[in-house]
């Protein structure tokens, strides 16, 4: 029963501070949801620790029925049951472990906030949502899961709602992963029209039985085959903010930072390549999808490095880096190189949620100044922040022995060989690693380096449980590569009808652990005048803005991908909404409104408080009443 009871600690949680929210004390509401919390992470644990003692190397259980499906096959039952194996027990304990340290930050973090039990309620709720999806055994309950935390998204990025900007980027982000999430629906509904099934396991077994039989696939199940794999993965990018659908993830820093942490770095964007890993049996037997996989990662790593290049707000930069690392992760997965996928995706968890929340402290030190040109110098007034912040970005620039090395070089190492990627792609991802350390050093310079650019007094806050959670993602950032993940089980690849050799060159290794530091060593001397004390000439100090050249403002505004849209898709459906505005459905609609008034002016007129027209009316009704009944 411990895996039925996973979800029920948040849930409740969330149930308890969304009921009596204004009646509970911050420490009281604290103590709920972080609670909750701790009490979801140690279940993880044992669940964990059951299922690698677990001969069967899956722990299942059913809770309850919830209908039925039938097609043209078979009748299928879909029910409300979890499916622990080695993937979902690695996401569990990012889910539970990382999101219970970033609830310990966000409990100081969001202390002064007049909403902070709704704060703590939604955050609750997205952790539901999340197990709901990781757990599910079949593809509805994880729909469910889907949708349940692209709503908690929604909400939480819109959290202060008083500012319009805030409520702009939440219809933003909930617009653009719905089309991905329609995309993947459709995908649903053809997997089953096409094999009568929606359990995850079953499917996987049906499809790796008629794959790796002598008889094969016909064609038409061949072309069902890639055209579902290529729906998932329009689900899968919606929601991970791959191109083309990732211009919701930078304006989704206008929630509070951990939001950023939690949903938008460690845990919800990662959900598109849970998705493709955990449907690895439909990719593997639709290789031209895995190449656009392979293909849409890279391009969108290096794009997102370059945006990252030109940012000018902390949390901006991160954002760009996560598109940029979650680009490896699908460049790994297109390549078949699942089990490294999904490691980088756990370390990526650590470091990224450690950089998100260490510039959460840097910004409330700075009255919540978030641009990095206002900054400058934090190094000498805030070490215990600027020392995590550099553990969290030698972790991103993959440094040799941090964990962001050990799962980046095992997707690296992938490339060259694989049938779906080959040598254009590894040189993809030099490039992206090269782009990584400078934009990452950059970031240093500017923030930590250099002159002070603020002129406030620093508020410093020595919160002990801001300060714990940072030390564990620290550690965890720095040591988690050290964990052995053994995928073996869930993961499995295609025979090759002939085995050839193929020796790759010698030098890709030492290539590959060189450039963070000739990117590094590059960032040191272009951005000499951000990491300098530059305020001597004439006594006079030197200002430090951001480059106004055409195509640094390109790569600041997202490489022009909303403009383009906006060109595209949103001007054009207005005019049409315009023109199309007195069309006869919405003639109709607005009749039936005209009605309505009409009635409510009539009703106005009849109870006007006149005593003698009520006696009146009263005295014609009863009159016509009378009337009736003798006709």
């Amino acid at each position: 029963m411990l895996l039925a009871s996973l979800p029920f600690y948040p849930l409740v949680s969330f149930l308890l501070l969304i009921l009596f929210a204004k009646r509970l004390s911050w420490r009281l509401a604290s103590a709920i949801s972080v609670g909750a919390m701790a009490l979801t992470a140690l279940v993880s644990g044992l669940l964990v620790f059951e299922l690698s003692n677990s001969s069967s190397h899956f722990i299942s259980v059913d809770l309850w029925h919830w209908f039925s499906l039938s097609s043209q096959q078979r009748m299928a039952e879909v029910n409300v049951s979890f499916y622990l194996d080695g993937l979902s027990a690695v996401m569990i304990s990012v889910v539970s472990g990382v999101g219970f340290l970033i609830h310990l930050f966000a409990a100081a973090y969001m202390k002064d906030d007049a909403n902070f039990s709704r704060f703590m309620a939604y955050m609750n709720l997205f952790i539901v949502a999340m197990l709901i999806l990781v757990l599910a055994d079949n593809l509805v309950l994880l729909y469910l899961g889907w949708e349940g935390v692209g709503l908690c998204s929604f909400l939480l990025i819109g959290f202060w709602y008083q500012e319009q900007a805030n409520v702009l980027a939440a219809r933003k982000a909930f617009i653009v992963t719905r089309i991905g999430d329609t995309s993947m629906a459709i995908g649903l509904f053809w997997l089953f029209s096409s094999f009568g099934e929606l359990n995850i396991t079953a499917v996987s077994e049906l499809i790796r039985g008629v794959g790796s039989s002598e008889i094969g696939f016909s064609l038409q199940e061949s072309t069902d085959i890639y055209w579902i794999a290529l729906l998932l993965l329009g689900g899968a990018v919606g929601k991970s903010a791959q191109l083309p659908l990732q211009t919701w993830l930078p304006d989704a820093m206008a929630g509070p930072t951990p939001v950023s942490a939690l949903i938008h770095a460690a845990t919800m964007v990662t959900a598109g390549v849970y998705l493709i890993a955990r449907m690895h049996s439909v990719f593997l037997f639709a290789p031209e999808v895995m190449n656009y996989v392979a293909w849409l990662g890279a391009i969108t790593l290096l794009l997102a490095g370059l945006a990252a290049l030109a940012q000018t707000d902390i949390k901006r930069v991160l954002a760009y880096s996560t598109m940029s690392q979650i680009g490896y992760m699908m460049l790994a997965l297109g390549a078949g190189a699942w089990s490294a996928g999904v490691f980088h995706l756990m370390t990526h968890a650590f470091f990224k949620a450690l950089l998100f929340l260490t510039a959460g402290a840097v910004i409330l030190a700075l009255h919540h100044q978030q641009n990095i040109f206002k900054m400058g110098g934090l190094l000498k007034r805030l070490p215990f922040e600027s020392a995590l912040f550099v553990v969290g970005l030698i972790c991103l620039m993959a440094l040799p022995g941090t964990s962001g090395f050990f799962s980046k070089e095992a997707i690296i190492a992938e490339l060259w060989l694989s049938t779906t990627a080959g040598p254009a792609l590894w040189w993809c991802a030099i490039i992206g690693a090269l782009l990584t350390s400078i934009y990452s050093c950059r970031l240093f310079f500017l923030a930590f380096l250099g002159n002070e650019r603020f002129t406030e007094k620093l508020h410093i806050e020595k919160a002990s449980l801001m300060r714990s959670a940072l030390l564990i993602l620290a550690l965890l950032s720095l040591f988690g590569g050290l964990i052995s993940l053994d995928l073996s089980e869930v993961f499995f690849k295609i025979k090759a009808e002939e085995l050839i050799s193929v020796n790759e060159p010698s030098w890709l290794h030492t290539i590959a652990i060189a450039t963070p530091f000739v990117g590094i060593l590059f960032s040191w001397f272009y951005f000499k005048n951000y990491r300098v004390d530059s305020n001597l000439e004439d006594g006079v100090k030197t200002n430090l803005t951001a480059s106004e050249h055409r195509f640094a403002i390109f790569c600041r505004n997202g490489l022009g991908f909303d403009s383009l849209y906006d060109v595209l898709l949103i001007k054009p459906y207005q005019l049409l909404a315009k023109l199309n505005r007195r069309d006869f459905i919405d003639q109709t609609m607005m009749s039936t409104a005209w009605y309505v008034g009409l009635w409510h002016d009539v009703m106005t007129m009849i109870q006007n408080g006149n005593l003698r027209w009520y006696l009146a009316a009263f005295g014609l009704a009863i009159m016509t009443l009378i009337g009736v009944s003798i006709l």
